[in-house]
């Protein structure tokens, strides 16, 4: 999961930034609204988080912009103005939820999750592939019962091919899911990253289209 951050504050941003990699996202935060637009225009992000009060202008005309646009990126509003009225015009807007400051890091993850499941037309917070189960909420997986040791980049991997079963990831797409922009990348990580995965949940699991990228085989028991 990739989240994009819009916050001012660097001390919250940087919490927020280390919060969510311990829960297997990664984060890329920028301060202000046009900045937010350039990513956002760019980028496939699986959730944004948007304060309200920034310096030039409100999170709000973020998710104005995206909703206007087609763009379903759920949104999740995080800001001191946490009155009813405003929650109700940042739900009225098209946001997905709404948290005041101060905020508990967990619940903030929890949320986030929960929007991404309900974007991809999931109920349950596991994602199976024949006796491959991935858990998104404990970040765990298991392989005939039996648990599977994933590095962060690993499960990251995982949790974007095993989403979308069938479907082609470039090499481009891949990364963007698993680093955040301002992380620097070996130009064969991901490779290394594909064996070393293959290597414990099976080498028919992930398929490689020569030429186009990556994908999870559609088949499943």
């Amino acid at each position: 999961m990739r989240i994009l951050i819009l916050e001012d504050d660097p001390i919250l941003a940087n919490g927020m930034i280390a919060g969510l990699t311990l829960h297997g996202m990664a984060a890329d935060c920028v301060e202000t609204c046009a900045d937010a637009l350039t990513l956002l225009k760019t980028t496939t992000f699986s959730a944004a988080i948007l304060d309200l009060m920034l310096p030039d202008g409100s999170g709000l005309d973020v998710l104005r912009y995206l909703r206007t646009h087609d763009d379903a990126t759920p949104v999740l509003l995080l800001t001191a103005r946490d009155a009813p009225g405003d929650r109700v015009a940042g739900l009225d807007g098209g946001a997905d939820d709404y948290m005041g400051k101060p905020f508990d890091l967990d619940e903030l993850a929890a949320r986030l999750r929960a929007m991404i499941r309900r974007a991809a037309g999931r109920s349950s917070a596991t994602i199976a592939w024949r006796s491959l189960v991935l858990d998104l909420t404990h970040q765990t997986v298991t392989r005939d019962s039996k648990a599977v040791n994933l590095s962060r980049r690993e499960y990251a991997l995982l949790e974007a091919l095993m989403e979308r079963p069938g479907r082609v990831f470039s090499k481009s797409q891949l990364e963007s899911h698993i680093y955040g922009w301002q992380e620097e990348i070996e130009s064969n990580a991901l490779e290394v990253h594909v064996h070393n995965l293959r290597a414990k949940i099976g080498r028919e699991a992930i398929e490689t289209v020569r030429g186009l990228g990556y994908r999870m085989r559609e088949d499943r028991l």
